[in-house]
């Protein structure tokens, strides 16, 4: 069925089911003698107007997914790369030629190695025995 049957089938019901529980609800009252017919155009109003905003819901819903296709173009490398390994570069430290039990030569030991002692001039190295403190 085409989406404009569906809507027009599924207002027609939902119009018929509010008008039949308006019009049962107005027969209760038919000894008050109320101007019933007010009732029920507000009634089918409200029926055509559900109608039309469920049915145009459920038709409107998708009926399936495509996924989307992507064509990509087949990958060529240019060339076959070849690693190339070098051997590491070492630089020999910056000496600087400190003569001991100066101000300088106190500063950088007591900065290059934490366990420095200043009075005997030496520091505990990963060995455990004391050695003495040579900058430069």
């Amino acid at each position: 069925m085409n989406r404009l049957a569906k809507t027009f089938l599924l207002t027609a019901t939902a119009a018929a089911l509010t008008l039949s529980v308006i019009g049962e609800a107005s027969a209760r009252d038919r000894w008050h003698r109320h101007n019933n017919g007010d009732a029920a155009l507000v009634g089918g109003a409200v029926g055509l107007a559900t109608g039309l905003i469920v049915g145009s819901a459920i038709a409107n819903q998708p009926r399936y997914y495509e996924e989307p296709r992507y064509i990509d173009p087949p990958y060529e490398p240019e060339y076959e790369a070849v690693p190339v390994y070098r051997a590491p570069r070492y630089y020999a430290p910056v000496r600087a030629d400190i003569e001991p039990w100066t101000p300088q030569w106190e500063r950088y030991c007591s900065y290059r190695y934490r366990s420095f002692d200043p009075r005997s001039g030496t520091f505990v190295g990963n060995d455990g025995r004391e050695h003495f403190c040579t900058a430069g």
